[in-house]
This record gives structure tokens, C-alpha cells and sequence, in this order.
């Protein structure tokens, strides 16, 4: 019965098969590849893998000149971005052949490679993010496309998710083309559009801050047009820490691992990486200041962490005890995870990946996960940007959570282990059948 199983299993979790037939490129990208094909859309999103020139308008090889003078008739809008931008305006003009090439029958999105030709520095900088690992600019597409939850749900349920992760396979996602002014990727709002939200509370925490009330109040009047330098900014911004000097480089400084880990601060990686904040915050604030500025970040995780584990804790007994309902045996496991099948198990804490599993969850477990993943990130973005007020709200949801949490650990103890059949629930429904038949 077990082999049987095993078998059914493997020829379930085979893939290849169902892509017979379809057109190139039949296949996503990453870990996951042969169990998802992409949507047109992924072309913009990820140029360098998907896109495919249109081969059955207009042919012939052209100049800049001519590319711009049948241009401002059909896309007026792009031409007048890139006659205001520095391509047009300084020195020898770049014009489009040197982006999209020449050939219309083998025109080009243009990518960061594409970008590192005439800026170099800024491509290597990009590209050194990946030596630090997650999270960063640089393996952003690779992260989202290595989740099993990303190839499991229809391509149109994850389309925010490659509208933000897409800034690693293109410069676009903040340098707006066709003008590509740094004055415009410089400001907060550059930023906002993806940092931003339960996972990303960046916009919130910064607001919340003195530097951020103070961009609010005067930001309209800075110029943007000077670069990231000390003395040029009366008040710093998300480019202005993340990136100074114009570095491209932005994961050098991450400590805490986004909040979401507890990790040891002392370590030789986390006593450079606060170095570098700390002579961050020397461009205003004496270095002392800088070095309390980590103190109340320390004590800030330290109580978000004495207060979760007791959480995790009482998760895992009700765990022990078959009471999380339903069951990791009674939901649908992610298509492609052989393990889930054979041996099914709720995940909980960071260091059993739950963060990979926050939809496929039972009632408690999610509101374990938005105590953890939403909350106590919230709050550490808070004390990270100066915010203390705004980590000391969020740190009040997490009591709240815990809480609730402790209500329902109570109420299903009472409950007990009692024989309900929640299969037809989690197995059948429209959207489950939706996502049978199209992923």
C-alpha cells in the first residue's frame, strides 16, 4: 500500500507531459520551471528570458533619426520622455538603436546587461547584491519563481508579485523610460510602489519618522537633480540611506535579516554591515547617536522575539497533539512538493518555512503568521527608520494577536481531536477546480 502510494505520488508530482504542443517558450524559469508557462505580460517582466520580437509588422534596418521621426507620430509620449532626458540632452545623443538595436525584426526590451554597457559600475554594484544573499534587488526575480506557491497558483494571481520582483531583470522599475532621470528615482515615491504593504511597511515606518514628516513638509522644494552626497539633502530618504553615494549595491547594509529572523547581531558580517549604517548616520547625527539608534533596534527585537516564541511554542504543543485543524493532511499540498505528500507536516517559524506556506494554512496558523511575518516586521521597520512610535503601535497588535492566538489555542483544547471530515471543504471548490485545470 505504502509503495503504491509512493508510485501514485511520483507520477503525480511528474511533470513535462501536459506542455506537448505549445508554443515557444513553453516553460517558466526557476526551480519550478516545467510546472508553469508564462503569460504574455512576462515579456516585460523578465525581457531577457521571455521576450520574442514581432516579426510580421515592419521590417528593415533604421537609424535613430528615422526610429524618432515615425515614432513621435505613433508613440508621441515615449519620444518626449527621451528628448527631456540626458540620452537627448548631454553630449553625443543616445538614441534608440543603442538600446533596442537597429533591426526591426530583432528589436530588444532592454535589461540591466543592456543598461551595463554604458554603465558599467552600476550593473557590477547591482550585481554584487548576490553574494549577500536574500533579500535583494538582484535575486528579487529568482526568489518569487523559486516558490512553490508562485508556480502552483495561476499566472494571473501573481502578477503584483513579478511587478515588484521584476526589478532584478530590469532598470525600468526605477528609472521610469524613457526618461530615466535619477532626480525622479532619488524620491521616496521611486521606492513606494513595491515597499509598501504588510510584507514591506516601509512607507508607514518612513512616514512615521521625523525624516519622513520632514520630506512630507519641505520634500516639494529640495532639488532632486543633486546627487546622493552629504550636505545635499536636508533630510535623508530611502535612496539616501539605502544607496549612498549613488551605490547600486543596496543589501551591504541589511541587518536582521528584514525582521523576520532572530539572528545573532554580533557576529563579524552583522558588526561590518552596522558599521556601515552607523557612518550612514554620521552624514548627520553624531556617531554616538548613531550607536543608540542600534541599541533601541536590539532591545526592539529582543522584546518582538520574547514575545513570539511563547506563540510558536503554543502552536507547536497543539501540533503535538492533532489539534490544528485542519490538518496538513487534510489540505491540499502544493502540487510539485513531494515531501508535503508523503509526509505532511504544518510548518511553523521561520526555520520550518512557513513563510513559503501563509494561504495553505489553518485559521490559527495564519494568524500566527500575520503576528509574526506582518506584525513584528512592522515593527521593527518602525524602530529601523527612527519611528519608534509607529514600532510601538505595532508591538500593541502583537499583544493583541498573541492574545487571540491564546483564545483559540484554548477553544480548540476544548474542542479537542474530535473526527470532522473538512476534506470536501479543502480538496473540492471552484477554485480549486480552476486552478487543477489551468495551472
Amino acid at each position: 500500500m505504502w509503495i503504491a502510494r509512493l508510485v501514485l505520488v511520483v507520477l503525480l508530482a511528474t511533470p513535462g507531459a501536459a506542455w506537448s504542443g505549445l508554443p515557444d517558450p513553453p516553460l517558466g524559469t526557476g526551480e519550478h520551471a516545467d510546472a508553469w508557462r508564462p503569460d504574455p505580460m512576462h515579456e516585460y517582466w523578465d525581457p531577457a528570458t521571455f521576450h520574442r520580437p514581432e516579426t510580421g509588422r515592419m521590417a528593415g534596418i533604421f537609424a535613430g533619426k528615422e526610429c524618432l521621426e515615425c515614432h513621435a507620430v505613433i508613440t508621441p509620449g515615449i519620444v518626449k520622455d527621451w528628448q527631456a532626458s540626458r540620452h537627448a540632452t548631454t553630449g553625443t545623443p543616445v538614441l534608440c538603436p543603442a538600446c533596442h538595436g537597429e533591426d526591426h525584426q530583432k528589436l530588444i526590451f532592454p535589461t540591466p546587461q543592456t543598461c551595463g554597457t554604458c554603465h558599467p559600475e552600476r550593473l557590477a554594484q547591482m550585481e554584487e547584491e548576490k553574494k549577500y544573499g536574500f533579500p535583494s534587488h538582484a535575486l528579487a526575480m529568482e526568489r518569487v519563481v523559486d516558490a512553490k506557491h508562485f508556480a502552483d497558483k495561476p499566472k494571473a494571481e501573481v502578477a503584483s508579485c513579478l511587478q515588484c520582483h521584476s526589478v532584478a531583470s530590469k532598470c525600468d522599475s526605477c528609472h521610469t523610460r524613457h526618461r530615466f532621470d535619477p532626480a525622479e528615482a532619488r524620491r521616496p515615491e521611486a521606492c513606494l510602489p513595491c515597499h509598501s504593504g504588510p510584507p514591506h511597511p516601509d512607507d508607514e515606518s518612513f512616514f512615521a519618522s521625523v525624516h519622513g514628516q520632514k520630506y512630507l513638509q519641505e520634500g516639494k522644494n529640495w532639488d532632486w537633480n543633486r546627487k546622493l552626497a552629504p550636505g545635499n539633502y536636508p533630510a535623508p530618504t530611502c535612496a539616501y540611506c539605502h544607496m549612498r553615494n549613488g551605490n547600486h549595491q543596496v543589501a551591504d547594509k541589511a541587518v536582521w535579516k528584514f525582521g523576520i529572523r532572530e539572528i545573532n547581531p554580533r557576529t563579524a558580517e552583522n558588526t561590518i554591515k552596522r558599521k556601515r549604517w552607523q557612518e550612514t548616520c554620521a552624514d548627520c547625527h553624531p556617531s554616538g547617536v548613531a550607536e543608540g539608534f542600534f541599541a533601541a533596534l536590539d532591545a526592539e527585537r529582543k522584546a518582538s522575539w520574547n514575545l513570539l516564541y511563547p506563540v510558536e511554542a503554543l502552536l507547536k504543543k497543539l501540533r503535538s497533539q492533532g489539534l490544528l485543524r485542519p490538518s496538513a493532511r487534510e489540505r491540499p499540498p502544493y502540487p510539485m512538493d513531494l515531501m508535503a505528500r508523503l509526509l505532511p507536516r504544518e510548518r511553523i517559524g521561520f526555520f520550518e518555512g512557513q513563510a513559503s506556506a501563509f494561504y495553505n494554512v489553518s485559521a490559527i496558523e495564519r494568524d500566527y503568521f500575520e503576528l509574526w511575518y506582518f506584525n513584528s516586521l512592522a515593527a521593527y521597520k518602525g524602530m529601523a527608520h527612527q519611528a519608534g512610535g509607529y514600532a510601538k503601535s505595532m508591538h500593541e497588535k502583537m499583544e493583541e494577536a498573541a492574545r487571540a492566538i491564546e483564545a483559540q489555542a484554548r477553544a480548540l483544547t476544548e474542542q479537542g481531536a474530535k473526527p470532522l471530515d473538512l476534506t470536501p471543504i479543502w480538496m473540492e471548490g471552484e477554485y480549486t477546480r480552476f486552478n487543477r485545470e489551468h495551472n
